[in-house]
């Protein structure tokens, strides 16, 4: 695997580090229904009386180590239960690690399709909320409304409660909010799955604006193709382990293969392609 190229498609120039992800550590304990966890037949016999279901450890994130640059655009793979969205939320301080740290030159910005936004209220409303939220003065916030009036092409839905609004509408409404504060660390959560190809090709642009400005992009995604197009480098997580960091195009393609081989009960071509990736993955660390 090739380390990510400094000279992206829209040649934007790297600047210092941006994020430092150091040993990082999540476990967290879990109630399970599978009595087999409980070390007895009396403690198996005492949880059921109890109503106490046993508990299991879940290695979230398992020791990632990695650093970017301002100007950098990541994109994080995996399957779901990989850890891709433990580590958005470590970054961005919503989650406390076991152990490791994060240093950042900036306070990260998380956007997730579940951000909260206030459903009986407006889009219009809620932008207003959001940007203030964001730190943006009341004369800023009035001056970008307009603005993301325009980016989000709502019509007059953008007046309409959000409660109205399909997931895509809200996708690019949670979009625009978080941009318009032209964040230094920006983290996306799966919040560009539900726009369609317009509005994709908009936020690519927007993306590569905060980059030329110096920020910082994480994009999460379950597709591939998505991570290719929009990111200049990616990491493949899997099951809280990063097994590859390199060029978006290269990684990408690799994780494709190996999900449409799971998807294809090819199970034993996609455990060798893994383990390939873990080889040469280790063996470029160790140059």
């Amino acid at each position: 695997m090739q380390k990510a190229n400094n000279k992206v498609k829209d040649d934007i120039k790297l600047g210092g580090l941006s994020v430092v992800v150091d040993h990082l550590k999540v476990r967290y304990k879990v109630p399970s229904t599978n009595y087999s966890y409980s070390k007895s037949k009396f403690e198996t016999i005492s949880r059921k009386i109890l109503g106490r279901k046993p508990e299991v450890v879940v290695n979230a994130l398992s020791d990632v180590s990695f650093k970017v640059q301002s100007g950098e655009a990541v994109g994080l793979v995996g399957l779901n239960g990989s850890g891709k969205s433990t580590m958005l939320r470590v970054i961005a301080g919503l989650e406390t690690p076991t152990s490791g740290h994060v240093l950042a030159t900036h306070q990260p910005i998380l956007l997730g399709v579940s951000a909260a936004l206030v459903p009986h209220l407006s889009g219009h409303e809620n932008v207003k909320l959001g940007c203030l939220a964001m730190g943006l003065s009341p004369e800023e916030t009035e001056k970008v409304i307009p603005e993301i009036e325009d980016f989000v092409e709502l019509g007059d839905s953008f007046y309409l409660p959000m409660d109205t609004y399909s997931s895509g509408m809200g996708s690019r409404l949670r979009f625009a909010i978080a941009t318009a504060a032209k964040p230094e660390i920006l983290l996306i959560d799966e919040a560009l799955a539900t726009g369609d190809a317009a509005f994709k090709a908009k936020s690519e642009e927007k993306m590569a604006e905060i980059r030329r400005n110096a920020g910082t992009m994480f994009l999460v995604s379950h597709a591939a193709q998505t991570i290719e197009e929009m990111c200049s480098r990616a990491i493949w997580l899997h099951k809280g382990k990063m097994i590859a960091d390199g060029s978006a195009q290269e990684v990408a393609r690799a994780y494709r293969k190996w999900a449409w081989d799971i998807a294809q009960g090819r199970h034993e071509q996609a455990a060798k392609l893994l383990d390939d990736t873990i080889t040469e993955f280790t063996l470029e660390k160790l140059d």
